[in-house]
């Protein structure tokens, strides 16, 4: 909301919004759960501020309405958009989709992302988690057979930290009981 209250400042001292702005400005409603505002943002890109928006507002949109939960929207929003969908559309809703348990559309824009970048590990590990939340155990040994035969693991996650300017680095570990 401050980021928000900051853009109207800067709207009412007469600075020129651009497109780092928006896309700033779209981000921020998108993790504020701020669905309206962000789509009167949106839309004042191409009427009031005359600034067409490119991919990243896209996924920003996206990102936004499908952390709402609001995919099949989403779906209607990718469809119409005037320019090919890009890679972070896709994986922004394949997060809300993974949020959401929504499989069917996971499963598109899987797909799509796919095309574009058909050795991200973390499509394939999307997928096979919610093959495992939906208890489709088959599909989920059939993407990690295929994350296997394409040499794809999946990368840890860690944190780092600076202590005293040196720098220590966290990672998770799992530890199965089976």
């Amino acid at each position: 909301k401050d980021a928000l209250q900051l853009v109207e400042k800067m709207r009412q001292l007469g600075v020129n919004l651009n497109q780092v702005t928006f896309t700033s400005v779209l981000s921020a409603c998108s993790h504020a759960g701020l669905v309206e505002p962000g789509r009167l943002y949106f839309d004042s890109m191409n009427g009031e501020q005359g600034i067409t928006p490119v991919a990243e507002h896209y996924a920003c949109m996206v990102d936004m309405l499908g952390r709402a939960g609001q995919l099949e929207e989403v779906e209607g929003f990718v469809r119409k958009m005037p320019l090919q969908p890009s890679a972070d559309v896709w994986i922004a809703l394949l997060g809300a989709c993974r949020v959401y348990g929504h499989m069917e559309i996971a499963q598109h824009a899987a797909e799509c992302v796919l095309e574009f970048e058909p050795q991200n590990a973390a499509v394939f590990v999307l997928i096979s988690n919610l093959y495992a939340v939906g208890n489709k155990w088959d599909n989920k040994s059939k993407v990690r057979k295929t994350m296997e035969d394409r040499g794809l693991k999946k990368i840890p996650g860690y944190s780092c930290i600076e202590v005293n300017n040196q720098v220590y680095a966290f990672a998770a570990e799992y530890i199965s009981n089976l």
